[in-house]
């Protein structure tokens, strides 16, 4: 049996979100909590060239899998309320929405570190691969040093 406390909805989604909504959802999913931290990542229109679509592409159930790991990982750190990981998947243009991670918790510190620990998991542990589209062709987007560096500040010291 779920309570509030444990909710979580992970959803990968070729079709536009509503940001304010899912904040809306998580404000009204608890009473225990007194915060809610969100993060929404958008659709940058220039990388290296300008960038005209972006195409992501994700291996189904085992995303889902990486997001839901992650998650487990969160709220061994912290006790947290209910949590929303939407992402997209498909062709994007600049200034849409691609990732939505909002959670809440009973304090401020721990919403706003596990909304920054899910966003640097899953920036490196999910299976999203992203191909750029701009004036000179197409070209897969790499992971980037700065994404490792990130998620290994969470790392237990040995």
């Amino acid at each position: 049996m779920s309570t509030s406390s444990d909710i979580t909805t992970i959803k990968i989604m070729a079709t536009p979100f509503d940001p304010g909504e899912l904040t809306r959802q998580l404000s009204e999913s608890t009473t225990t909590c007194g915060a809610l931290v969100s993060f929404v990542g958008l659709v940058r229109d220039q990388t290296d060239d300008p960038v005209n679509t972006l195409f992501l592409e994700h291996y189904p159930g085992m995303t889902e899998k990486a997001l839901e790991d992650i998650v487990i990982e969160a709220r061994e750190r912290w006790d947290l309320g209910p949590l929303i990981i939407i992402h997209r998947v498909g062709a994007l243009k600049p200034g849409e929405p691609i990732v939505f991670v909002g959670v809440t918790a009973a304090h401020r510190g721990a919403a706003f570190q596990a909304c920054e620990f899910l966003m640097d998991y899953l920036k490196i542990k999910a299976p999203l691969w992203k191909k750029e589209t701009t004036p000179d062709g197409e070209r897969w987007v790499a992971s980037r040093c700065s994404d490792n560096e990130a998620a290994e500040r969470w790392q237990d010291p040995i």
